[in-house]
């Protein structure tokens, strides 16, 4: 049977080719089944995902390639046809690089995908997250390209000039890439590191400011440098495209004098960024007040502040148009407010219940890590119209007042009651025709009028 559909084959050469093949093919599945769980299981007990990252973008290829290898092999042990031979050769060596390209192609824009997904996380990784976009769309483009020229090579087409450039040329232009990517790409990883260690070794400030100053100085750090790698890197590129760089930086030299006139609040603003900064007025984290706007800092750099209040309202804020910036929680924070009481309450007693809240509230081993100085009456502030004022004052952690305040009045509510201290709200007394000398509160038969509104 097999002399009748394979002439001048043995069926022991055509037994001994599908055992090849057969080989390769178990080789290929021992390998996706459990190699592959094997790293997925210490990929489990790594901290990063990169293991996550890295094995999908492996395992189909090499599988792949695998098979193709085992039937490339199983070919050679045939005696076939020359001609048939060598197309059969060739289709085989044009399926191994084109699957060797995939896999280095797949393997970068898997690790590139892995650290954008990391740097837009952390929010530390500046424009690395939109070059690593772009270099992943470089990486399919490139490996298309290679793939294209290795198959017109393979059939014998001539691709001699645009070798030729490559050669020459188009390696030093890919290695240029690599490393600024590469240099981006550390400088969004290593500064926030290098600065984070260097406000530890800073006394005198709390871990949780070290932590805000540092994420301030490093998103404004890493735009900065990020930005200078990518004009030098573009210079570069164009003079190795033999492009003449000297009118281009002659035209921006004049364009810049010209912009320079016209965007002097730009200049403003980069200015005062920059002494906003060098100053620690106020950091990613703070909540400040500035330009009649109140809310968290959620982003800083040389031109703009951006703000968020409780509404989720972001507002962008020019630098430059800061006059006063008022800081609530830089440091430390207070706890600010007054409780009314009634004319006919004991205002000692009433002290001491205040004090005595304030100490349980910073004794309680749930608020005690946000409180510095327990909260207590300081004196008597107001004597208002419905009532008497009394001014609560205390010392938390920075941002922390807002919840300490909330607790202690749901305390001090809770308090009273049990003491039987009034809290007054505003009433009117209203009289129905009775004479302006008769006793206040009383109609003409000495009945109370009082009403309450």
């Amino acid at each position: 049977m097999f002399e009748q559909l394979f002439v001048g084959l043995t069926a022991r050469q055509i037994l001994f080719s599908l055992l090849v093949l057969g080989a390769f093919i178990g080789l290929a599945c021992l390998f996706r089944f459990f190699l592959v769980r094997l790293a997925e299981r210490l990929a489990q007990k790594t901290k990063t995902k990169l293991d996550d990252a890295i094995m999908p973008a492996l395992e189909k290829p090499v599988v792949v390639i695998i098979i193709v290898t085992g039937l490339y092999l199983s070919s050679l042990v045939l005696p076939l046809e020359s001609t048939l031979r060598f197309y059969l050769s060739k289709g085989l060596h044009i399926a191994l690089g084109l699957l060797g390209i995939s896999v280095v192609a797949a393997l970068v824009y898997g690790v590139a995908g892995w650290y954008r997904r990391e740097a837009m996380a952390d929010g530390k990784a500046g424009l690395a997250g939109s070059l690593l976009r772009l270099f992943q769309i470089a990486a399919i483009l490139v490996a298309a390209l290679l793939g294209v020229l290795l198959t017109l090579a393979s059939l014998g087409i001539e691709t001699a000039s645009v070798t030729s450039w490559m050669t020459e040329r188009g390696w030093r232009i890919a290695l240029i890439v690599v490393l600024s990517v590469a240099i981006i790409v550390a400088a969004g990883r290593s500064i926030p590191r290098l600065i984070a260690a260097s406000m530890a070794q800073r006394t005198g400030e709390s871990e949780q400011e070290h932590k805000k100053r540092a994420d301030t100085l490093s998103r404004v750090l890493v735009n900065a440098g990020q930005v200078i790698v990518i004009l030098i890197t573009t210079f570069t590129l164009l003079a190795e495209l033999e492009i003449n760089i000297t009118p281009i930086l002659a035209g921006a030299g004049v364009v810049g004098i010209a912009v320079g006139f016209g965007a002097q609040s730009l200049i403003r603003d980069l200015i005062a960024g920059l002494f906003i900064i060098l100053e620690n007025q106020y950091r990613v984290g703070d909540v400040v007040r500035i330009s009649d706007v109140s809310g968290l800092v959620e982003d800083i750099n040389l031109r703009r502040t951006v703000l968020r209040d409780l509404d989720g309202i972001a507002h962008v804020v020019p630098n430059g148009e800061i006059r006063v910036a008022s800081n609530l929680t830089k440091e430390w924070s207070r706890v600010n407010f007054n409780v009314s009481v009634a004319y006919g309450e004991d205002l000692d007693h009433v002290t001491s219940v205040i004090n005595k809240v304030g100490k349980e509230l910073a004794n309680d081993p749930a608020w005690a890590p946000l409180i510095l100085t327990p909260p207590q009456a300081l004196r008597v502030d107001n004597l208002g119209d419905s009532g008497i004022e009394i001014k609560i004052l205390g010392d938390t952690k920075p941002i922390r007042q807002w919840d300490v305040m909330g607790e202690l009045r749901r305390r001090l509510k809770k308090a009273f009651d049990e003491e039987g201290i009034e809290i007054p709200w505003p009433h009117t007394k209203v009289y129905f025709g009775n004479s302006p000398y008769a006793r206040e509160g009383q109609d003409s038969t000495g009945a109370s009028i009082v009403t309450d509104l």
